[in-house]
């Protein structure tokens, strides 16, 4: 900057400053417009441990952006299992053609989203399965 003129200097720092302030309005701007697509809850419930596992927390479906995904809720807890999955199930049989993925961990918030191929209505259990022994470890009802 030292071959700049006192005053070349003064616009310069001023435009810079103009420049950043818009750009601070304009992030604070961008962080209170709405959202675009509307979340809409579809059903949830709650777990219940199964297998002498306990599992707790609550459970719900919902749409985005034309997606389907199923969240565990922030207090969702696994008390372990080898290999667990996410799946769908009806009348206590879980769908392995429903599997979702493996559990990501065995506390708190997860999200899953559905592929286009599982039909989440017709279904009304979401499960925490375990592959490797073929046994549930949660339950929840989903209406």
């Amino acid at each position: 900057m030292a071959h700049l003129k006192p005053m070349e200097y003064s616009k310069m720092t001023n435009r810079r400053n103009f420049l950043n302030a818009g750009l601070a309005l304009s992030m604070v701007a961008m962080t209170s417009l709405p959202a675009f697509a509307e979340t809409t809850n579809l059903r949830s419930g709650t777990f219940e441990g199964r297998s002498n596992h306990v599992t707790t927390g609550g459970v719900s479906v919902f749409e985005k952006d034309g997606r389907v995904f199923v969240e565990l809720a922030e207090d969702f807890s696994l008390d372990g299992g080898p290999d667990p999955r996410v799946a769908f199930g009806n009348n206590g049989e879980v769908d392995k053609a429903t599997y979702l993925g493996a559990l990501v961990s065995l506390n708190g918030k997860q999200l899953y989203a559905l592929p286009p191929t599982i039909e989440n209505r017709n279904y009304s259990e979401v499960y925490i399965f375990c592959d490797v022994a073929g046994v549930p470890l949660g339950v929840a009802s989903i209406k």
